[in-house]
């Protein structure tokens, strides 16, 4: 893996490989970014385009003030939350301020893995489920593996709104799961 410094100044001086390199090594982070924001898949689709479109043209801008990480994210979540700004979707649950891959258990019996499997998107469904900002701080803070700090610079808000959100989502997470295996008990 190429050092950002590098990637960045071979971007700028017009190396395409380079740039592809970029895609490569960032595209989950936007993806992920993007699908916690926008439920249809043609406008995700559509948006992730864009994010890299508008980093390609504004990596000259770039200053390493933060980890190149940490700024194509802010630029995915800006665009996202433009982008339901612009198609008028109701925004009620994002603040004004601004597919978990991970497995459960690992194990090489079948009935297992598929039991994981099962967790695995039910869990995505549930999460899924919760408010736009609390989808978003969640994946970011365990999938993407970002601290306060990074994720306040991406989403614009304060560490400790940060903090209080992602305790509010794992709240609301532990309550969705709790709900849905009683529900699962009763059948």
């Amino acid at each position: 893996m190429m050092d950002d410094h590098a990637l960045v100044s071979r971007i700028i001086s017009g190396d395409k490989q380079a740039f592809r390199l970029l895609i490569k090594q960032h595209e989950r982070l936007v993806a992920h970014m993007v699908s916690r924001l926008v439920d249809r898949n043609e406008d995700r689709e559509e948006l992730c385009q864009d994010v890299f479109l508008r980093v390609y043209e504004k990596i000259g801008d770039f200053n390493f003030q933060s980890k190149l990480s940490t700024w194509i994210a802010t630029i995915a979540y800006r665009m996202g939350i433009n982008h339901l700004r612009k198609k008028k979707i109701e925004l009620s649950d994002i603040p004004e301020d601004g597919s978990f891959t991970a497995h459960f258990i690992s194990s090489d019996d079948a009935q297992e893995s598929m039991e994981d499997n099962e967790i695995e998107e039910m869990t995505l469904k549930l999460i899924d489920g919760l408010p736009t900002h609390y989808k978003t701080i969640l994946t970011l803070y365990h999938v993407d593996q970002m601290n306060y700090g990074e994720i306040g610079e991406v989403t614009g808000m304060p560490e400790g709104t940060v903090k209080n959100y992602l305790f509010r989502a794992r709240n609301l997470l532990k309550e969705k799961v709790k709900k849905y295996l009683g529900k699962e008990q009763l059948l």
